[in-house]
């Protein structure tokens, strides 16, 4: 017989072991899910950053390729401390400027600029203020030494204290932070740093020497590349940015007014490329920044613009405003004195024609709807208005560009005045559209209007048009300022014909005969005799 106690100890046994294999089992199986968590954890991670790693190769690839120069730039900065770098390097030159060569590096570092003009500006800028206050150190040294040991610490503490806190102060000044803001830093620096180093230095000339030409060693290096590498000019890039803008206007004048008068039938929601040409426009409005840096009041000398051409041929006359592109040599079609202020006034006139454009769009996308009569009545005179205009703003934009004389444009400025003169005919035509019947049909129920809603809908529905003719006058307005202030840059800047104007002259002039030659001839003959 079995015992009952031997079989509920097996059965206990085995619901034991049972029961170990099944916790096991639980406990094998959460901590494959804890290891398979972990795991899609660090995948997710991964992904993400690999995700966010390829974006910025692509924001990257695309700013490198918007601009190809700003590669060229950061390749040129690199050469300019590899060139700098070796006067630290190689020992013959570094025993002939010593450990001071690091302040050449740094020089490259602060000083090069994307433009030529900034990097001379600059340049020139650090090198005055080095000069400056090298100088002013040493001769506050010397005094402070010729008045014993006693007062030379007191003298050079006063002198850092009330020369610092001076300089310092004129940055808060509008006209010093705007022009000389670079210099009174660096004058700072170098004053405290010469004062401060003397007084334990027994050779303080020789410091303050080694400290200005290092200066102007990494000064000259910036120079040199920023000019013969690839130089990019900004007289230049000011010149193609006005350009630019005035073609822009020109394309979204042309389709803010064909898309308000076309039919709605032919237009497309989905044009996305039409609506990008009527919004070039806003890449004007937000030119002003650019522009200001590009023709930026930069310290120190005014005409130092020479010293690049004329080898260090500054010349101390009376204080004028100067900027990058004043700054840098003869390049291109733009030589010295070129009248870059006169760029800043066509942008400026830019600006003001793009802010009507602007106003423009956004009455024409108004919801406030023409009435259809008056509008057909006003199509075609405004179609032409803007037509014309933007034949103006081309023609100009071609001038400046290629800096020539267009004879055609005073057809076209004609044209468009008598466009103008069509449109103020046309509206005093305008027929006024007729009263909305009393009774309003709806879906549910009819309603009267009020007189109040009878007399002041067809003036809004009149109104929109009005506002979007009276603009396309001010846009005409605005555009012979423009043609103005361009005609006053060629006579500036003493653009030359074109070749077709040649031609055509060469054609148009009167040809001699022999008979008229041979008289001419005789009656200059009299003249040197007599």
């Amino acid at each position: 017989m079995v015992n009952e106690g031997e079989v509920s100890s097996g059965k206990e046994c085995k619901v034991q072991i049972a029961g170990d294999h099944g916790s096991k089992e639980v406990q094998n199986r959460s901590e494959r899910g804890l290891v398979s968590r972990i795991w899609l954890g660090f995948a997710g991670l991964l992904s993400g950053f690999m995700s966010k790693l390829s974006k910025l190769w692509r924001n990257v690839c695309g700013v490198g390729s918007e601009d190809p120069r700003r590669v060229c730039h950061c390749l040129k900065v690199g050469l300019a401390l590899t060139v700098v770098s070796l006067f630290y390097y190689m020992r013959p030159l570094y025993e002939s400027i010593g450990s001071n060569a690091m302040w050449a590096v740094l020089t490259v570092v602060v000083v090069f600029e994307y433009t030529v003009g900034a990097t001379l500006a600059k340049g020139l800028n650090r090198v005055a203020g080095t000069f400056l206050a090298g100088a002013l150190a040493i001769g506050v040294h010397w005094v402070a030494a010729h008045c014993g040991e006693t007062f030379e610490a007191a003298i050079l503490r006063t002198s850092v204290f009330l020369l610092a806190s001076a300089a310092t102060f004129s940055r808060f000044i509008p006209i010093v932070k705007q022009r000389f803001d670079y210099g009174a830093m660096i004058f700072v620096l170098t004053f405290s740093l010469v004062s401060v180093s003397g007084y334990r230095v027994e050779e303080l000339f020789e410091l303050a020497h080694h400290r200005f030409s290092t200066v102007v060693l990494g000064t000259a290096i910036c120079m040199l590349i920023c000019i013969f590498v690839r130089p990019v000019w900004a007289g230049q890039d000011l010149h193609f940015l006005i350009v630019r803008n005035l073609e822009r206007i020109s394309d979204s004048l042309d389709e803010c007014v064909l898309k308000y008068f076309e039919d709605d039938k032919t237009l497309i929601d989905g044009d996305e490329e039409r609506w990008k040409r009527i919004l070039k426009y806003k890449s004007a409005l937000n030119t002003k920044g650019t522009e200001d840096s590009l023709v930026n009041n930069y310290p120190i000398f005014p005409n130092c613009l020479q010293l690049v051409s004329g080898f260090l041929k500054c010349v101390f006359a009376r204080s004028v405003q100067a900027n990058f592109a004043r700054w840098e040599p003869s390049h291109g079609q733009f030589r010295f004195q070129h009248p870059w202020n006169q760029y800043l006034k066509i942008g400026a006139l830019t600006r003001s024609c793009a802010y009507c454009i602007e106003a423009l769009n956004s009455s024409i996308n108004s919801e406030i709807h023409a009435h259809e009569r008056a509008k057909k009545h006003l199509s075609n005179v405004c179609i032409r208005l803007s037509s014309h205009s933007s034949v103006v703003l081309r023609e100009l934009t071609v001038m400046i560009k290629t800096m020539k004389k267009s004879s055609s444009i005073e057809i076209s400025i004609g044209e468009m005045g008598s466009a103008v003169q069509e449109l103020q005919h046309a509206m005093k035509c305008l027929p006024i559209p007729p009263l909305l019947p009393l009774l309003v049909k709806s879906q549910t129920e009819i309603t009267e209007l009020s007189p109040a809603t009878q007399a002041n809908t067809p003036l809004m529905e009149v109104l929109n048009l009005v506002t979007i003719t009276s603009l396309l006058v001010e846009i005409s307005a605005r555009i012979e300022d423009i043609v103005d202030a361009v005609n006053e840059l060629a006579s500036m800047t003493g653009f030359t014909e074109s070749t077709i104007d040649e031609k055509k002259k060469q054609q148009n002039k009167p040809v001699m005969s022999d008979d008229q030659e041979v008289q001419d001839k005789n009656e200059l003959k009299i003249l040197q005799q007599a």
